[in-house]
């Protein structure tokens, strides 16, 4: 992303949703999703937040103080950290991101509060030194480096605040739908069912499918993605804190359905549909299917955001 001129006294900002993992990409790959949460910051008298879209209550919050709002606290530690002075902003947020439920929002927020403290201090960061603290406060790139990159990453800590990224532009189309369920889920309690050590015969499988799911991005091959996704380290055990996902996967395979993954460490979950199928079909099958496992999701249409954070008009 191209940091505007530093002449200028706003800033406006369009950061775009994320689905991390993919399946076996576990803290590694993640896509950038086309839908975001925009900003407009200005300077002000004190600190201020108008909140409309998703979450406005969330978004919106200042009750206690700027210490409780990602955004603005990411700001405020990076100033402090850069021994800049701190000034007061004006923001009004539009957020279409749903919070806690696996779609990159914690990563957005502490990108969007970097983007301002690197514009609003003068800051002379490049690409790098933002996706690495990000990354370093996300404690892992993978959703950090999607939504400021855009399009498929695969990335890596090289250091506490270093990120070695490299971006992927999908080939073809990939149409996918979010299953978006109504309660969230922390990445912390998600973390605690993972076990503290896999089987060889399970790390082996998962780097096979890690390289089937890159050139199955690479090569436009959707006929890869059934066994891409599958996945030993992570899936397996957040199904239970996850129900949409055993259910969904049954599906793999019917109706315009290539795929599906967690998205994140959930509760949402990734469905890849056939860009041939009839999406109305597909949605009302996979509604039909949720409806009698006695399962409710609000289903996004999205696709894959080849553009990351930007400066927004």
């Amino acid at each position: 992303m191209t940091m505007p001129r530093r002449t200028q006294s706003s800033l406006r900002l369009a950061l775009p949703a994320t689905s991390a993992n993919l399946g076996p990409g576990f803290d590694a790959a993640a896509l950038a999703l086309a839908f975001y949460i925009k900003i407009d910051a200005r300077p002000s008298e004190e600190f201020a937040i108008t909140a409309t879209g998703r979450d406005r209550e969330i978004c919106g919050k200042l009750v206690g103080g700027i210490e409780d709002h990602l955004i603005l606290n990411t700001y405020r530690e990076i100033l402090r950290a850069a021994s800049r002075p701190l000034v007061p902003l004006s923001l009004k947020i539009t957020n279409d991101i749903p919070i806690g439920k696996g779609c990159g929002s914690s990563a957005a927020a502490r990108l969007a509060g970097i983007a301002l403290a690197v514009h609003f201090g003068r800051l002379r960061w490049t690409d790098a030194q933002i996706i690495g603290e990000a990354s370093r406060r996300e404690h892992h790139p993978d959703n950090a480096s999607a939504c400021w990159m855009g399009g498929l990453t695969v990335a890596r800590m090289s250091g506490e605040s270093e990120a070695q990224v490299v971006g992927v532009t999908p080939k073809g189309r990939w149409p996918l739908l979010l299953a978006v369920p109504e309660q969230s889920l922390s990445t912390e309690e998600a973390r605690r069912v993972l076990p503290a050590q896999y089987s060889r015969a399970d790390a082996v499988t998962n780097v096979q499918n890690c390289m089937l799911l890159l050139a199955a991005f690479t090569q436009g091959r959707h006929d890869l993605l059934s066994v891409a996704l599958e996945d030993r380290m992570h899936q397996p055990y957040r199904a239970a804190l996850c129900p949409l996902l055993p259910a969904l996967q049954e599906l793999k395979g019917k109706e315009g359905i290539l795929g599906v993954a967690l998205s994140g460490a959930g509760p949402s979950v990734l469905i890849f549909l056939d860009p041939r199928a009839s999406r109305e079909k597909t949605r009302s099958l996979i509604a039909g299917h949720l409806k009698r496992n006695a399962l409710a999701a609000e289903l996004l249409s999205t696709s894959i955001a080849l553009r990351g954070a930007r400066e927004s008009i």
